[in-house]
């Protein structure tokens, strides 16, 4: 009975929605439809319920996983150290931004310390715990680089992985992904890029 009071789940999921949290004896669940098909007609629907917090419980522990292979920031801004006065405001300015949840444009030659801005701005921001990703665009083929960006499903291409494979994005969700020499990316992938950046959502290959 309580599944239906209060709720208007049953509702939603038949007026096309595929997946729902609905609250269950005080604690949240992931409602999935499925359609069960015979003779290529709908006679069912399989209703999967998944406690959210086994779910949360699930990610956290991929998450430490993927640290614990070294998909960390190991510098910080006490790492930074100057005397120079526009080098210190810049730090200061980095330290504004690790606070904001946006996409954050590093410029500067080859050697200037790049990456070390981005994994201080990583440490110092809340998704300081999660996967810091780095990947150099330059140093991979235009071949693979749209499916290591954005991983690819099974049998996307002849010797694909089987259940295919998470991309870097999907790798660092929560996290950071640190994108060097993107100037170096092929024009078409920087525009998918673009998009994944818009509208935070990865497709698959």
């Amino acid at each position: 009975g309580e599944v239906y009071q209060g709720g208007k789940w049953d509702l939603a999921l038949k007026a096309g929605k595929k997946e729902i949290l609905v609250p269950i004896a005080g604690k949240q669940f992931l409602v999935t439809q499925q359609p069960i098909s015979m003779d290529e007609e709908t006679s069912g629907f399989l209703f999967t319920f998944q406690n959210t917090e086994a779910i949360q419980q699930t990610e956290h522990m991929i998450r430490t996983e993927l640290s614990r292979k070294g998909l960390v920031a190991k510098y910080t801004f006490s790492n930074i150290v100057t005397q120079n006065a526009q080098m210190m405001a810049l730090v200061e300015k980095a330290r504004r931004f690790s606070q904001v949840p946006g996409a954050v444009l590093l410029l500067g030659e080859t050697g200037t310390g790049k990456e070390l801005f981005a994994q201080s701005i990583h440490n110092a921001s809340p998704r300081a715990s999660q996967p810091f990703v780095a990947v150099n665009c330059a140093a991979l083929p235009e071949q693979l680089l749209e499916s290591e960006l954005f991983g690819y499903s099974e049998g996307a291409f002849t010797g694909a992985s089987k259940g295919g494979k998470p991309g870097l994005f999907e790798l660092a969700h929560k996290g950071t992904i640190f994108l060097d020499e993107i100037a170096e990316m092929p024009i078409v992938v920087q525009a998918k890029l673009l998009r994944v950046l818009q509208e935070h959502e990865v497709r698959r290959v």
